[in-house]
């Protein structure tokens, strides 16, 4: 069988998504031929008008031509986004499937707020490439809420939705305690301070300021605790809660680290705070755990689906039992390491040839059935 990826532009995620969904293919189905397709990268916080017409050019134009020509048996396009790419393929009648990651941008209107240019225009190319989901063969949801929704808000025959979830990449792995008590010793840490950690946007779904309240109550119970920040900084509304309640010295921001520090990071803090308001899946649940970091996170939408029993589940805006469930964790060892062992094992249901093996199977079925 020949298949062809057809990638989005260059964006971490959905890298990640490709990689591992290709080396999970070519484990489960190692006679079979992988195309491996992306559009050109442009930088899309640029604000040069030239760049943008190009960059529109090569999304909407160029590589959904250069798709349009390959010849093969399934095309898999890996973001909701990009289904547009599916109209491109219905006059030759050729079989593709889309995976859906989320929907977010239905419920949160202010999803794409300070990283896009032009919101409005933004909003409405994504709906016209996400309406191109009707026309494939069949979606892949990374998880059940996620098929849910693209039931709901695309009028999406459940029998053509399949639930393929999102897999751990090997790196996210336990360093051993020489190893953390460097890295934390280094970033300022003794070791009876409690690290708590988030990895992400800073998207208002993401919930940081009930962190951010959760560390301030920690302060005023005058525990040793830091916060640390991975992936966009803090907005203007977080820094002025920071701010006012005095928590700078409380807080180290990372930015956007290569991923064997994102190993080191996930590793050396004691808990990974994640309450999300809304997630697809929640990769970062499944890093966590396969680091042997306990995590916290909401009871609500994709999380718990993820999470299993191994993490401690909460109302995603109540901060006092957050900070709670920290000092738990923080106090009593034994549960501590029941939800890191648990955390290891729930890691190991997800894994890109499982992944794979069930994309593999629904290739089969449209080309042979």
């Amino acid at each position: 069988m020949r298949v062809v990826i057809a990638r989005t532009m260059q964006e971490f995620s959905m890298d990640v998504y490709a990689n591992g969904i290709i080396s999970g293919l070519k484990t489960v189905r190692p006679d079979w031929e992988i195309v491996d397709l992306a559009p050109r990268h442009f930088d899309r916080a640029s604000s040069s008008l030239s760049l943008r017409v190009r960059k529109y050019y090569e999304r909407f134009w160029r590589f959904p031509r250069l798709v349009k020509q390959q010849t093969a048996d399934i095309f898999h396009i890996i973001e909701p986004a990009e289904a547009h790419i599916v109209y491109w393929l219905q006059k030759p009648a050729k079989p593709v499937v889309v995976t859906c990651h989320d929907l977010i941008n239905f419920y949160y209107s202010d999803n794409l707020q300070g990283s896009v240019q032009l919101p409005f225009v933004s909003k409405t190319v994504w709906l016209y490439g996400v309406k191109g989901m009707k026309s494939a063969n069949h979606i892949f949801a990374v998880s059940s809420v996620t098929a849910k929704d693209t039931t709901q808000l695309l009028n999406i025959e459940p029998s053509k939705i399949s639930v393929t979830p999102n897999a751990v990449e090997s790196i996210f792995q336990p360093l051993s305690q020489a190893e953390i008590e460097s890295f934390r010793h280094n970033n300022g840490l003794s070791p009876k301070t409690i690290c708590l950690l988030n990895v992400g946007s800073n998207h208002p779904r993401k919930n940081i300021v009930t962190i951010l309240e959760v560390l301030n109550i920690l302060k005023q119970k005058e525990i040793s605790v830091k916060f640390w920040k991975v992936g966009a900084d803090f907005t203007n509304e977080q820094k002025e809660f920071i701010q006012k309640f005095n928590l700078e010295n409380y807080i180290t921001y990372f930015g956007k680290p290569d991923k064997n520090t994102l190993v080191q990071i996930y590793n050396a803090a004691d808990v990974l705070v994640a309450p999300s308001l809304h997630e697809g899946f929640g990769i970062t649940i499944l890093e966590a755990m396969a680091c042997g970091t306990p995590v916290i996170t909401s009871n609500t939408s994709a999380m718990p689906e993820v999470a299993g029993n191994a993490a401690i589940l909460v109302n995603s805006k109540d901060s006092k039992a957050i900070s709670e469930a920290v000092l738990r964790l923080h106090n009593d060892h034994v549960y501590y390491q029941e939800l890191v062992d648990k955390g290891l094992v729930r890691t190991k249901l997800f894994t890109w040839e499982k992944t794979a093996e069930k994309l593999a199977e629904i290739y089969e079925k449209l080309l042979y059935s």
